[in-house]
């Protein structure tokens, strides 16, 4: 079978940057060549067109057609002539997109077309509770209403944008993956008492401005406790401040912040070092649609405090593969950092049973399966 993968990200020096659609890509199309399907990428938005294999996977960089008006448009005809010319030459029998500003609405190629919801803009205005650009939203609910099928990486996220865009189609629920061989526990790399890890984007949805205020909790308890701090800064989408690690800094008692290490964004080779090294992962998010990072953080045999907002038990069963605490309740968020930072066994339990959940529901081979079998009943 031969799998396209429209998308404008991807985790590849030539890419430029890319975030959790681009990973979830790589992870899933490593599982499919690895199941003997031929995977093509196409990644539009690219300073130049060029076309390369690497690893047996095909690559398509796209640059965007300029011309003011009329730019989208004409890329998306451009997008949807290279799909059938290589469907023409029986190079290709299906294409998935995601769902994020809905590349695919003015797409018609000749072949089945999926879309798997990591998150549109409409959904994570939602969450974030801002208003949404009404073409943003238009744009997605056309692409949604003309795929062919659709998948979702979690029932929340089908179910919220289900309702967001009052669709009438179902989802199949097909999880996020990773590579297990490239997160496992590093036995060389001893676990530091009292130092806690969050690492992804420093961004208000993902609960960078709760972060200081729980801290600041878990210090007044245990002033031995170190925060590293790993991830972009970005700019904050509701005051405008270019900077959220600015805006962080002074939320943290001045005592509890000489403790805190940002590390800015480093490889990832180096942030799966500290990953091992943490005693405790937290991921105080808000808006996410299925997050990789709790997932490789699992896999890594970590004790983990997350969010307990919609999708989260879909990753974490809470008390036995972590704890889920809203945001919000910074005392109680606290509070299981504590407990975990002062009983390592249980913290050790949580990690030998999240890395059996990964292994069970996210591995890449697991979620190939799945996705194959999917897109086989669709083109047959």
């Amino acid at each position: 079978m031969r799998v396209a993968f429209l998308t404008p990200e991807f985790p590849h020096p030539k890419m430029g940057s890319s975030g959790g659609i681009g990973t979830s890509i790589l992870n899933l199309a490593k599982g499919l060549t690895a199941a003997g399907h031929e995977v093509f990428v196409l990644v539009y938005g690219q300073k130049e067109d060029e076309v390369f294999t690497e690893n047996t996977i095909h690559y398509y960089r796209i640059k965007n057609v300029k011309l003011k008006g009329f730019s989208r448009l004409l890329t998306q005809k451009k997008i949807q002539k290279l799909i059938n010319s290589l469907v023409k030459n029986k190079a290709l029998d299906i294409v998935e997109a995601p769902d994020w500003t809905g590349i695919t609405s003015e797409i018609k190629p000749n072949c089945p077309v999926v879309i798997r919801l990591n998150g549109s803009d409409t959904y994570f205005c939602h969450l974030d509770q801002r208003p949404v650009k009404t073409l943003n939203k238009f744009r997605e609910r056309k692409a949604l209403q003309n795929a062919d099928t659709l998948l979702s990486v979690s029932q929340y996220t089908a179910d919220v944008t289900k309702e967001l865009f009052s669709l009438q189609k179902d989802f199949t629920i097909i999880p996020n993956s990773i590579d297990l061989e490239s997160f496992s526990r590093n036995e060389a790399l001893a676990k530091q008492a009292n130092t806690i890890l969050y690492f992804g984007t420093l961004i208000r949805k993902k609960g960078s401005l709760e972060l200081p205020l729980i801290f600041n909790e878990v210090y007044q308890a245990n002033p031995q406790v170190k925060l590293i701090i790993i991830g972009r800064d970005a700019s904050d989408v509701v005051t405008g401040n270019s900077s959220v690690w600015q805006m962080m800094q002074p939320l943290f008692d001045k005592a509890a912040f000489e403790n805190v290490t940002y590390l800015g964004s480093i490889p990832y080779e180096t942030i799966k070092e500290h990953i091992n090294k943490a005693a405790v992962c937290v991921f105080p998010t808000f808006a996410e649609a299925l997050p990789v990072s709790w997932i490789e953080a699992m896999a890594m045999q970590k004790a983990i405090v997350a969010s307990n907002i919609g999708w989260a038990n879909e990753v974490i069963t809470d008390g036995v593969t972590g704890y889920l605490v809203h945001p919000k309740s910074h005392q109680q968020f606290a509070q299981k950092i504590i407990t975990l930072l002062e009983n390592e066994a249980l913290s050790d339990q949580f990690g030998t049973a999240a890395r059996k959940k990964v292994e069970e529901k996210f591995s890449i081979t697991v979620v190939a399966q799945q996705s194959a079998d999917f897109y086989k009943a669709l083109i047959q």
